[in-house]
């Protein structure tokens, strides 16, 4: 039997809204196209969570058998197996969030692409970080930066993929409270944003490592570190109407919220929560969102029209 896509057209999300249920056909070989791979990106990205998690059994199963189909498909497997694990992590899942990421970085060995070999890195980190394996997550995090960037004249696709692993070190070094390594990484990503926008722009591929992506980081990295001054102010600076996806909008929104509490601005920090709702409403469902929720409720019941 022809290899059919895991994923039908309606899965992509265009403009950013989910299309209509995904029948499940009998295939004896189910394929996974580039193409299901980046549907499922950008339902992941618009924070379509529920419908991620409705079509994710399909691709799961498409990316076992992927993985076993050369460089290409094993790169398409860890897309998958990433995506996995970013999902597990929203839902506050760290054992399988490690499990999915640990396949991920299997595969992407098996690819032999160092700009996969990253984003399963960076999927690895959070659960690792989790556990108190920060120093796993670091090294892993590094290795694959020198890996990127270990040619004479790094692409884009790796200048980009560089920095977003030095982010994603950044804020694993600032949430162990250590402050070099979480500053030194959070420069030498400015350092590749600058490089990287000597190079031209890919049209319709929105970059993922912007100005604005340091700055929703610094928020994070800086408020970690004990220094909320600093993380607010990176908060005023940022335009989340300029960050690329739904998703990015939501955690600028968190990020901002959390360092306002720290700062006992209650009632901004409300504001911000409101912000997740409107960007994308399921972020506002996460189990720490629901959490920061209840937080301000405890402090200012007023501020939600809840009786003392």
């Amino acid at each position: 039997m022809k290899r059919r896509s895991v994923l039908v057209a309606g899965v992509a999300l265009g403009a950013g809204v989910a299309g209509g249920p995904v029948p499940a056909w009998a295939a004896a070989e189910p394929g996974l196209s580039a193409g299901d791979v980046a549907a499922a990106r950008r339902l992941f990205a618009a924070g379509a969570y529920t419908r991620l998690g409705e079509v994710l059994p399909l691709l799961l199963a498409a990316a076992a058998h992927s993985a076993e189909q050369g460089p290409a498909g094993a790169a398409r497997a860890a897309g998958v197996w990433v995506l996995a694990s970013q999902l597990a992590v929203k839902q506050g899942r760290t054992g399988p969030a490690g499990a999915y990421a640990e396949r991920a970085g299997t595969a992407a060995r098996r690819s032999g692409d160092p700009v996969v070999l990253a984003a399963a890195a960076r999927a690895a980190a959070t659960p690792l970080r989790r556990t108190g394996r920060t120093d796993e997550a670091l090294l892993l995090l590094a290795e694959a930066r020198t890996h990127l960037l270990s040619g004479p004249r790094p692409a884009a696709a790796d200048l980009e993929a560089a920095g977003l692993a030095a982010l994603t070190a950044a804020y694993t070094a600032a949430q162990a409270h250590r402050p070099a390594p979480a500053r030194d990484f959070a420069a030498q990503a400015e350092e590749n944003t600058l490089r990287l926008a000597g190079h031209p722009h890919t049209p319709g591929r929105p970059r993922e490592l912007t100005a604005g992506q340091c700055d929703l980081y610094r928020i994070g990295i800086h408020r970690h570190l004990g220094d909320v001054d600093t993380a607010l102010a990176h908060a005023r600076r940022l335009r989340p109407d300029r960050l690329p996806t739904a998703e990015r909008r939501a955690r600028a929104a968190t990020d901002t919220a959390r360092a306002l509490l720290d700062a006992d601005d209650t009632a901004g920090a409300l504001a911000q929560l409101r912000l997740i709702e409107l960007a994308a409403p399921l972020e506002a469902r996460r189990p720490s969102v629901r959490a920061l929720t209840a937080r301000v409720a405890e402090l200012r019941p007023d501020l939600l029209g809840l009786s003392n």
